[in-house]
């Protein structure tokens, strides 16, 4: 029993040992609570200058990682494996984050640049008083299409309901998100991106199946490389992909649909079991300095909320209505709302039907 006391003994000790190493290893790379920032955000969705330049100004080391979609996000976040100090959710996932009690309050006082953000894209209803959240990027939901290809066919782009036209076949790529989908079959009836009658939600699906011979493939960030190629004359995409790819071709327009599309807000937040607060709230005012938002915009291409940015942008940018719309197209637009677990679970399910449908 002794020998077993003994044993344990040592081990505990050298496993003292070994976690004191580690920890004066890691401060002397500089890689302490107090100057590591952990941020988690989509693909490409920063200048990778502005990180070097804020570890730069502040000592902070930044740890990078990246996800592809909210749910992939709220998932990681919410087992808890890494701890991460900002995040840059969209807006019905704030709100499912808020009520799961999954963030921290931000601490406006800290944030002085938070002048620079338009008033229009503060004090919205998924984040009442941006207690939790700090804009960073807005957009739509639209159509960019090879204008050259589709002059042979004789089309234009107006409507979602112009998707369905038979000379299309096998012309459609598709992000694979569920809302993005379904929004589309519902905005295409008229209907709102956010119905909650399960018969009309029935009857998008319905009409979506409809649309499978003109369907190419459903993907993700392959749509880029796809429509590139010209392997497709058309693709549902945010707007930001859009802009990058118009940039890119010339021969590449972007179209928000007649009847409607999503208007949607990513925005920093602060994850409750964040360890780097002070550094949290130092990587949100630096962001949202006026020349940094400049040239994470150009770099980005989405639209910023920045009004002290988009006063030092290129008026080619900011007056382009595709990617900054007019109050008239802005009306006709809408943001997703968190329907809850229920109804998220039907709008999934139903996209799932949809992709086993097409095959």
């Amino acid at each position: 029993m002794k020998q077993l006391v003994r044993a344990f003994v040592a081990v505990l000790a050298i496993s003292f040992i070994l976690l004191y190493i580690v920890n004066r290893l890691n401060s002397a790379q500089g890689l302490t609570e107090g100057n590591v920032l952990t941020v988690f955000n989509w693909g490409d969705y920063i200048d990778a200058e502005l990180i070097d330049q804020f570890e730069e100004e502040t000592g902070i080391k930044v740890i990078y990682e990246t996800f592809d979609s909210n749910e992939a996000m709220l998932t990681k976040i919410q087992q808890g494996g890494t701890t991460y100090d900002i995040a840059v959710p969209s807006e019905y996932t704030i709100e499912k984050m808020k009520e799961e009690d999954l963030l921290l309050p931000v601490d406006h006082s800290k944030i002085p640049n938070l002048k620079n953000i338009d008033e229009r894209f503060m004090d919205l209803s998924f984040d009442p008083g941006n207690e939790y959240s700090i804009p960073y990027f807005w957009g739509t939901v639209g159509i960019v299409y090879n204008t050259d290809m589709l002059e042979e066919k004789g089309m234009t782009l107006t409507s979602w309901n112009d998707l369905w036209d038979p000379r299309l076949k096998n012309e459609i790529l598709l992000i694979d998100g569920a809302r993005e989908i379904m929004g589309m079959g519902l905005n295409s009836l008229h209907y709102s991106l956010n119905d909650k009658n399960d018969d009309h939600l029935m009857e998008a699906k319905e009409k979506l199946d409809s649309l499978t011979p003109n369907i190419k493939a459903i993907v993700g960030d392959e749509i880029r490389l796809l429509m590139e190629n010209d392997e497709a004359s058309i693709g549902l995409v945010w707007s930001g992909v859009a802009a990058e790819l118009m940039w890119e071709k010339d021969n590449l327009e972007y179209v928000v649909p007649e009847e409607g599309s999503n208007l949607w807000f990513d925005n920093m937040v602060i994850p409750k079991t964040a360890k780097n607060i002070d550094g949290a709230h130092q990587f949100m005012n630096f962001i949202l300095d006026a020349e940094n938002a400049a040239q994470n915009t150009e770099y980005v291409g989405y639209s910023t909320p920045n009004k002290a940015a988009v006063a030092l942008l290129d008026e080619e940018i900011v007056g382009d209505e595709r990617f900054y719309p007019d109050e008239e197209m802005t009306a006709r637009l809408e943001v997703y709302e968190n329907l809850g677990p229920r109804l998220l679970s039907r709008y999934n399910d139903l996209f799932l039907e949809f992709k086993m449908h097409r095959k």
